[in-house]
């Protein structure tokens, strides 16, 4: 049985990562670009985006885990003599998959009878998490780990998320939209809905009212998966908007006729650092069982 590593750009809780039996490389926040604190390690989420709210001024950022940090990681379980899939958080985002894979060549010398697998989710937060569900669900079944990675990449491939925010700020800051859309989308109550192509931030429509960016993107995923529910793995997650994300959750399961069995996330710093508190994402994926013959 090979062991499961991600970064925490998946969004498991701490119960999940305990029962699963994974292990987590934590990106790093800094509030001053001097003290550099560990995701969940250092600083919880809800801190984190406390001290968002609480604190207007701040302008925090993110840091990926260092190759040190991923060979820290995976040498007690090559000492073990346990192969590894690593899985990362998109690419096009940061620079985690560069760590990871620097790291497994690194240790492929010292350790040259294991198998490191590094496989890039092109996608983030509860996206990331779902393909995560997806190769432990195979590492359960006894998958052997190179067809486990190669079902994987067939995973991410399938795996759409769209997320929306409740100010345009945070986007600003982190230069998504520029100084003056913000302003206008500010004043006009726009609010954009983005998803993630080929791993990259792209927005896809922008509409005004929260209430009618719920319903765009319930329409937009109940259209794109009505009558392949038995064949989809779905997941959802915000920051600080309980109420609207189980409302989203309870709309999107009584228009498809299904229910979504994994527990709503809370939103880690990597992608919540661009969002913004307030923000409410909705991912899926095809399961990995569509993918075997």
């Amino acid at each position: 049985m090979f062991q499961i590593i991600s970064d925490s750009g998946c969004d498991f809780t701490k119960e999940e990562i305990q029962e699963y039996g994974i292990d987590i490389v934590p990106f790093y926040v800094t509030f001053d670009e001097e003290t550099h604190l560990k995701e969940g390690v250092d600083i919880s989420k809800q801190d984190y985006f406390k001290r968002l709210v609480e604190e207007k001024t701040l302008f925090p950022k993110t840091a990926q885990p260092s190759p040190q940090d991923y060979v820290d990681v995976y040498t007690p379980h090559l000492k073990a003599g346990k192969d590894i899939i690593s899985l990362t958080i998109s690419s096009k985002v940061s620079g985690t998959y560069n760590s990871a894979t620097l790291a497994a060549t690194m240790l492929q010398e010292e350790y040259p009878d294991r198998t490191i697998l590094v496989i890039d989710s092109l996608n983030g937060s509860v996206g990331q998490g779902l393909i995560l569900r997806e190769i432990i669900k195979m590492r359960d079944k006894g998958y052997a780990i190179r067809d486990a990675a190669a079902i994987a990449e067939q995973v991410v491939k399938t795996t759409k998320i769209y997320f929306t925010v409740d100010t345009l700020e945070y986007l600003k800051r982190g230069g998504r939209v520029g100084p003056t859309t913000a302003l206008v989308g500010g004043i006009l109550g726009l609010r954009p809905v983005l998803h993630l192509v080929n791993g990259s931030v792209e927005q896809l429509e922008s509409v005004r009212g929260t209430k009618r960016v719920m319903q765009l993107i319930e329409e937009g995923v109940v259209g794109a998966l009505a009558g392949e529910t038995q064949h989809i793995n779905l997941s959802l997650g915000h920051i600080f908007r309980e109420e609207d994300v189980a409302t989203l959750k309870s709309n999107i399961e009584a228009a498809l006729g299904m229910t979504i069995v994994n527990p709503i996330a809370e939103v880690g710093v990597t992608i919540g650092t661009h969002a913004g508190p307030g923000a409410l994402v909705v991912a899926y994926c095809k399961k990995y069982e569509t993918f075997v013959q």
